[in-house]
């Protein structure tokens, strides 16, 4: 039977399914030096094209800014403010609601309830396409509501206008994020360094052609982007449906999508809070070195450290793909003990991450400043913000990882009350009282999401060690097997 399900590419070149036959097995039982290197070795693969294709996306949007800077400020601060808006009004609700699917599709995948992984991506694709309507209406108006804020009415009027060219690019985003989830929970991930590498490359010519030969200007940037997704989104969904790999998860269009869709909405909606909360602080706090003394340097050097703590964040945010897929995998396999491994394996990964990055952040702070600007001033503070970024990023791993295992297990309308305190009650005030009350300014703001982070990976570390993980494989059971779209499915197994 095994060999025949690896002829069908129903286990991944990389990562194979467990055997259920020792399903719910105790968790009591010590790991073994092997069990805890096959786990390691297993992450790590998933992990590895994971990164890669964090960092090629993460390049679009460095790239469409590099074009744009050189047409001036004005169409620099209009393309930073739009995307800025659509990150806050757009994208990551999408991130958000697709992010569903890790536990969906992941725990089916384990219980080798391979139909559903195709009926789960139907009904998400459903359910977020229909929300891409309203969100393109706000981007559409963003030019409007930017000034209603208070900004710049230049300045709102040229974020309006590439907003607006930015339109196809959430749909777009739509697509590629809910087949890249359907692939990850798979572990089948190589394509997607594929895809999005092939994106990448063209976004490097397009984006020149469309800014600097055309009309268009620094809005080609934004029509740029959209075709690139577009081309990434496309590549994957052809994929999916010629693949060997993906024969048994994608069985064609079926009206079963239909049904359902408020379990998933159960999912969704807590998974759209959770990382949203969590991305709009960073964003508020961009915006509140607006009101620091010297506002200029405050909202540079914040810009930067935010530029350089994305694009860091890149490799936690892997390894969180990877601890989501290993523990929805063997929760849906009836595995807690494996389970349990997991979450310990991926813990140990990305403390070791972050010593790393974070020692190497200290170690060049002094020169990372002239990347971005060559006055001594900015340099100089970029330097010392440097600092608590590399703090920073350490707990962002750590609750991106946490993050991961609570979307893994289902457990995201916990997690959405955590971030909420996390930053609005605990991290935002902080941040407020030490750049506006003790004067610290910019350094001040970095502080409070350094509390923030640090409160929301210690209470969800709290929560995960407090986990029964036989009651969670029972409630994988559950979601897998109770999902009216299952009444009429037998196992493939």
């Amino acid at each position: 039977m095994a060999d025949e399900e690896q002829s069908a590419g129903l286990e991944s070149p990389l990562i194979p399914v467990l055997p259920q036959e020792h399903a719910l097995q105790s968790t009591n039982r010590r790991f073994t030096k092997d069990e805890y290197l096959g786990e390691l070795k297993k992450q790590l693969l998933l992990a590895g094209p994971l990164v890669s294709s964090n960092f090629l996306l993460f390049g679009m949007q460095v790239i469409s800014v590099m074009y744009v800077g050189h047409l001036g400020e004005l169409s620099l601060a209009g393309a930073s403010m739009a995307t800025s808006f659509a990150s806050v009004t757009g994208l990551s609700l999408i991130i958000g609601m697709g992010s569903a699917l890790d536990t969906f599709c992941g725990q089916a995948y384990g219980a080798k309830q391979y139909h559903m992984l195709g009926i789960h991506l139907q009904r998400a694709m459903l359910v977020l396409l229909l929300a891409c309507i309203p969100l393109a209406t706000i981007w559409f108006n963003a030019g409007h509501i930017l000034q209603f804020l208070g900004q710049d009415p230049e300045i709102a009027a040229a974020a309006g206008n590439y907003a607006r060219f930015l339109i196809p690019c959430i749909f777009a985003y739509t697509v590629q994020q809910c087949h890249s989830r359907f692939l990850q929970t798979q572990n089948n991930v190589v394509p997607m360094i594929v895809t999005t590498g092939t994106a990448t490359l063209l976004h490097l010519l397009v984006c020149w052609l469309l800014v600097y030969k055309t009309n268009l200007g620094y809005r080609g940037a934004a029509v740029a982007i959209s075709i690139s997704y577009w081309i990434n989104a496309l590549c994957l969904v052809v994929y999916i449906r010629v693949a060997p790999s993906c024969k048994h998860t994608w069985t064609g269009f079926s009206k079963e999508a239909f049904n359902g869709i408020p379990n998933f909405m159960k999912l969704a909606i807590p998974s759209a809070i959770m990382i949203s909360l969590e991305i709009w602080s960073f964003e508020l706090m961009v915006l509140l070195s607006g009101f620091l003394p010297n506002p200029q340097l405050e909202t540079s050097v914040l810009s930067i450290s935010l530029n350089t703590c994305s694009m860091v964040f890149m490799i936690p945010l892997a390894f969180s793909g990877a601890a989501s897929t290993r523990v929805s995998n063997q929760l849906g396999a009836g595995q807690p003990r494996l389970a349990r491994l997991a979450v310990g394996v991926s813990l140990c990964i990305v403390v070791t991450e972050g010593i790393v990055v974070g020692a190497i952040l200290i170690l060049g702070r002094k020169v990372w400043g002239y990347c971005y600007s060559s006055e001594q001033e900015v340099v100089s503070y970029v330097g010392q913000m440097l600092i608590l970024v590399a703090v920073s990023h350490f707990f962002d791993g750590l609750q991106a990882v946490l993050s991961g295992i609570i979307r893994g297990s289902g457990q995201q309308k916990i997690a959405a009350y955590v971030n909420l305190g996390a930053y609005y009650v605990m991290g935002i005030p902080t941040a407020i009282v030490l750049a506006f009350v003790f004067h610290i300014g910019g350094k001040g703001l970095w502080m409070g999401i350094v509390v923030a982070l640090f409160v929301q990976a210690l209470s969800l570390a709290i929560i995960i060690l407090l986990t029964d993980w036989e009651k969670e494989v029972k409630k994988a059971s559950d979601r897998v097997h109770n999902t009216p779209t299952t009444a009429s499915i037998s196992s493939l197994s």
